[in-house]
């Protein structure tokens, strides 16, 4: 066991300061990684306020980490000393269910092990018994759950690919978005924004889909075709019934009824975002074209090592903010208050 480095929410209050937590010395299957940069996910936020209803304390939050391997066990075979890799949403999973045998370890069934406040199967990781993230100097991960960065990509930009990437390229990749596509992202932030180049990269057709008009030109610059501002009335009849696929980010609950219907027939609209009540739906929206909602939750690994590889081959990264690990609580401010673009990163050195 080592004791590092870390900044901790202590209590509800969510103030982050800084705290000492302990690793345990990488076993055989282990990479141990020195954190260099970490994503800011929104999900931290809410973690740390107990929003969830879920947190333990003291609580290391960080899900989107970029690092350099300083040490393997001795049965590691695909990752060696001084590799650029990254830790995303989740450390371990049973290896055995049907879910982590297709892959999609996020939906285990005996549930995944986070990379945070997640209880773990071996306690020696540190006294509380509860994985602590990476808003901290080092992370001991199996081998399973590191995933490489391709060279090319800007380390501290490819952190938010780690959760705010897989999470807006699963469910177009698995949606078959494709050249000749028109393909709407309704809501410019952390995840429309990656959804737009990502869609873009794909070679759909993009349409920014916003209730702000002063988006249109952000939304262009990041690959956006199009941008359909829903209050004008006449670009919502323009638009209605032109769209093969909707990757909705909008975070909270809302009214989903107007998007059904810029549908095609025999189309889908993803939620990545709202994890909360929708508004009722009106079924005949569905019934009338056989138009389907769907969610998506991360990726599993397979899915996120080739979500990086697309990314270096298209030099897909986030638009980011560096701050240093002191900024946190200001961070989370301006986070609430949707004051980023798109995406805080934590330059760990600051440590």
């Amino acid at each position: 066991m080592t004791t590092i480095s870390a900044y901790a929410a202590k209590s509800e209050d969510g103030h982050m300061s800084p705290h000492d937590i302990k690793r345990r010395a990488p076993g055989a299957q282990d990479v141990q990684i020195d954190i260099q940069f970490c994503g800011v996910c929104h999900s931290d936020l809410h973690a740390v306020k107990n929003d969830w209803g879920n947190s333990n304390y003291p609580l290391v939050p960080g899900h989107e980490i970029i690092g350099e391997v300083s040490a393997v066990g001795s049965d590691v075979k695909n990752v060696n000393v001084g590799d650029t890799v990254g830790v995303g949403c989740m450390v371990d999973s049973c290896q055995t269910c049907a879910a982590c045998e297709e892959h999609l370890e996020q939906h285990c069934l005996n549930g995944a092990t986070m990379t945070y406040n997640s209880k773990v199967k071996d306690t020696a990781e540190n006294e509380e018994s509860i994985t602590q993230g990476g808003y901290s100097k080092r992370i001991v991960v199996d081998e399973k759950f590191v995933l490489k960065v391709p060279q090319n990509l800007d380390k501290a930009a490819a952190a938010p690919l780690l959760c705010a990437g897989i999470t807006t390229y699963s469910p177009l990749h698995q949606h078959g978005v494709k050249e000749g596509m028109t393909v709407g992202v309704i809501g410019l932030g952390g995840l429309g924004h990656m959804g737009i180049k990502f869609a873009s990269a794909m070679g759909a057709h993009v349409v920014m889909i916003t209730t702000s008009e002063e988006k249109a030109e952000d939304a262009k610059r990041l690959g956006a075709d199009d941008v359909l501002v829903t209050k004008d009335k006449e670009q919502m009849k323009k638009w209605r019934g032109k769209f093969d696929f909707l990757l909705n980010t909008i975070p909270v609950g809302h009214d989903v009824n107007p998007y059904l219907t810029l549908l095609k027939y025999n189309s889908t609209m993803c939620f990545v975002g709202a994890i909360e009540p929708l508004d009722a739906v009106n079924g005949a929206y569905m019934i009338g074209g056989r138009k389907a909602l769907a969610g998506s939750l991360i990726g599993g690994i397979k899915e996120t090592q080739e979500m990086l590889d697309f990314c270096g081959e298209h030099n897909v990264v986030a638009d980011i903010e560096k701050i240093d690990i002191q900024d946190i609580n200001d961070a989370f401010e301006r986070m609430k208050n949707n004051d980023v673009r798109y995406r805080f990163v934590i330059d760990m050195q600051s440590l």
